[in-house]
């Protein structure tokens, strides 16, 4: 979840030799939209039009929940472009200048940017997937829990477009923070985690009500329900930062609710190891799985 930590994961998952040279397209800093002056892009890689499968990945560009283009990877680009996959690297407003409940406005404006402007980039607007790691992965889940109608009434149509994706697939993301690594145990009130607090919009001011509050809005596992999309992870057993208990609670309340998941164990793995770039084909497999089109 630190920066460092996530960084490591993007490198080792660029590094991939999934699949030979490319002729792709590349467009650098794709605005979706703004705010407090603020532009916020995304960069997006294209398939070799033959090879399209007219499916949009969105990758939640975050670690710590903090998010810039230096961390953008044409190589994580390249690795799904080639397997036909249009792939958008979304970068979000960069915590501590803004909180983790604004950051999830963006999240969502993202996915609807892409939606309504589908036919620009050749893909369907129905065959929306998600994904990313640690912090990412946070994100990647939220959207999968809490995706769903935009405002009829907006005067920007992207507003109105829906930010329900159909698919999700990540790498070790946080989904209780008020049962965190056992139950009962409240992520932010361990001194460990700490740090950050100022994601969550959290000071020593914030009442401890307000805390468990923010705790369960920002928990991706209260809003999951029978009509979340399949949702797939992968954790490392022996993750300090993440417990691989994140993940096993979720899926306990997909599986409770009906949806289609699985989880991928990786003993002794912590949050980040060398060869994940291997893992990013297991993704891609999965997404193959629920929007290809048979």
């Amino acid at each position: 979840m630190t920066r460092r930590m996530f960084l490591g994961t993007v490198a080792a998952l660029a590094v991939s030799s999934l699949t030979p040279a490319f002729a792709q397209q590349r467009h650098e800093e794709v605005v979706y939209g703004h705010k407090l002056g603020v532009a916020l892009s995304m960069d997006v890689t294209l398939p070799e039009k033959s090879k399209s499968n007219g499916i949009g990945i969105l990758w939640m560009v975050s670690g710590g929940w903090k998010s810039d283009h230096g961390s953008v990877s044409p190589e994580l680009g390249k690795a799904f472009a080639d397997r036909g996959y249009t792939f958008f690297q979304v970068v979000h407003g960069t915590a501590p200048r803004f909180i983790l409940p604004e950051i999830m406005q963006d999240i969502h404006r993202s996915v609807r940017f892409v939606r309504t402007n589908a036919s620009r980039w050749g893909i369907d607007p129905n065959r929306l997937g998600i994904s990313g790691g640690s912090a990412g992965g946070h994100l990647t889940c939220m959207m999968a829990a809490y995706g769903g109608p935009g405002d009829p009434k907006a005067k920007d149509p992207v507003d109105r477009a829906s930010s329900a994706v159909q698919c999700a697939a990540c790498f070790y993301p946080p989904t209780d923070f008020l049962n965190y690594g056992k139950d009962g145990a409240k992520a932010m009130l361990n001194p460990f985690l700490k740090g950050y607090w100022p994601a969550f919009g959290i000071t020593d001011k914030t009442s401890p009500d307000e805390i468990e509050t923010l705790s369960k809005t920002l928990s991706p596992i209260y809003g999951i329900n029978k009509s979340t999309c399949p949702l797939f992870l992968i954790h490392g057993e022996a993750d300090i930062l993440v417990p691989i208990q994140q993940s096993e609670r979720l899926i306990a309340k997909l599986k409770e609710e009906g949806v289609p998941c699985d989880l991928v164990r990786r003993p002794g793995k912590g949050h980040g190891w060398p060869g994940i770039e291997k893992d990013a084909a297991l993704l891609m497999d999965w997404f193959d799985k629920y929007l290809l089109k048979k």
